[in-house]
Parts: C-alpha cells; structure tokens; sequence
C-alpha cells in the first residue's frame, strides 16, 4: 500500500504547474510582441518623413478611407456631406482632431487621436483642394499668437462664450451635442474651426470677423492656455453651475452640520 501510494503521488502533476506554464507563456508571447511593436513604431516614423506624399496619394487615401461616406467624387451620399467647397483646411480639421473618419453616426463626431500623419491628412486635403477649391491655409502671422488678447476676449465673448464658456471650457448643448473645451486646441484648427464651421458652429467669415480680429480670439484663446487662473482652483471654469454646486454641497452642508452639533451639544 505504501508503495501504491509513493507512486501515485509522484504521478501527480501539482494544480499549479499548468498556471505556471500558462503564465510562462503569456509572458514570453508578450514579450515578442511587446518588442515586435516597438520596433515597428521606431521604423514608421523614419518611414513616413522620407516620403513624399503627391495629389494622387492623397486620392488613393480618400478612396480607401473616405469615398465608402463622401463618393469617389466627394460628391457625397446619404451617409456622407459632398466636400465641394469645404477646402483643404476643413479636411486638415477634421481627420487632424480624429473626427473623421468617423466611427459611427451619432449627434455629434467625438474628438479622438488622429489616424493618419500629418503628411497623409495634408496629400487628402489636397486632393479635394483639387477638385474642388475652399478654404485654405492662412498666413503664419495669424496664428502666431501676436494679436490683441483684450480685443480678442471681447469678440469670443460676443460671437463664442455661449456655445464655449467664457473661459473656453465648452458646454452642453441640444440633442446630444456640445461645444469641445478649447484648451489643447492649435491655432490652426481655431482658424479652420472659425472659417470652415464645423459641426454646430457657424461660420465667420470675413464680414463677420476680419482677419485681423480672427488673430486676436486666437491670441485671446492662446493666452488662456498658457495662463493659470489667478484665483486658484477653477472648478473646471464651468462658471454657476459648479461653483453653485461646491457651495451647495460643502457650504450648506458644513452649516447643517454644526447646527446639528449645536442642537446635540444644547441636548
């Protein structure tokens, strides 16, 4: 019986060696894995900047990713806007911000990291800049931050504080949508969000805010980047809303508890 037992026993395999082996080998597969990728991640940049992308590159990236929404022709189709006219700087907004390609339909296109280089989305643009001239980019004066930021303040809260928020924190609006916080925004996509209008916002043209004053809301949304609020914490610079909430919840809350220590310590 003592021998049955001695070799049954050694028969046994431990429960813990089949983890063990699983682990083993999910560690050595992500491993290589870990490794592949990072070295194709040190190739695809070195890859991309010693190519030229041409007009016809970027035909070839708008048919393979776009035209299933836009047509072949970019002349639209019922789940896609015809791009006649929208102009490169519209194209370089949205597949810049990740908006486009879009994911899915919805109230609104989220924001998201870009899926094509900066080279590819600039060969897309001028494609459709080809077939059919818009806007396109502007000087490098404009965006440089150079402007009034007083002015600039004025006129974003005039024509902007109510869809963006006063601080360029964004805001809710109807059905769903809503107005991006304007905090990492470049000055390029301020520029092309303010004369291509995307989504829910109108467009300011020329009539509507000169060049010169399109300058200076960029210089006005530049400064509220690089500036911290003066007054501390911001509360999200949501304005009312959250700072009614804060004194609602800790102000109101902090009186009824001492009237409550107050009455039990009267008790």
């Amino acid at each position: 019986m003592a021998r049955e037992t001695t070799r049954r026993s050694k028969g046994r395999r431990s429960p813990w060696a089949a983890a063990a082996l699983i682990g083993i080998g999910l560690l050595i597969t992500g491993g290589v894995y870990a490794g592949a990728s990072a070295a194709m991640a040190a190739t695809t940049p070195e890859t991309v900047t010693n190519s030229a992308l041409t007009v016809e590159d970027g035909k070839k990236l708008f048919q393979a990713n776009c035209a299933t929404c836009h047509g072949l022709n970019v002349q639209g189709t019922e789940d896609g806007p015809s791009l006649y006219g929208v102009g490169e700087l519209a194209v370089h907004f949205q597949m810049s911000t990740g908006r486009m390609p879009l994911q899915m339909q919805g109230p609104q296109a989220p924001q998201k990291p870009a899926q094509f280089t900066e080279e590819q989305i600039a060969a897309v643009g001028a494609y459709v800049q080809s077939i059919a001239p818009g806007p396109t980019y502007p000087d490098d004066e404009v965006l440089d931050g150079g402007g009034s930021a007083s002015e600039g303040g004025e006129l974003f809260r005039i024509n902007c504080a109510m869809c963006h928020n006063v601080a360029g924190a964004g805001g809710a609006l109807t059905e769903g949508k809503y107005a991006p916080n304007l905090h990492t925004t470049s000055p390029l996509n301020m520029y092309a969000a303010m004369v291509t209008g995307p989504q829910n916002m109108p467009v300011f043209n020329d009539m509507t805010l000169t060049t010169e004053e399109k300058r200076d809301v960029i210089t006005y949304l530049l400064y509220l980047q690089d500036n911290e609020s003066a007054g501390g914490f911001t509360l999200g610079s949501l304005g009312p809303v959250s700072e009614g909430l804060f004194i609602w919840i800790f102000g109101i809350g902090s009186l009824i508890a001492i009237t409550v220590w107050i009455t039990a310590k009267s008790n």
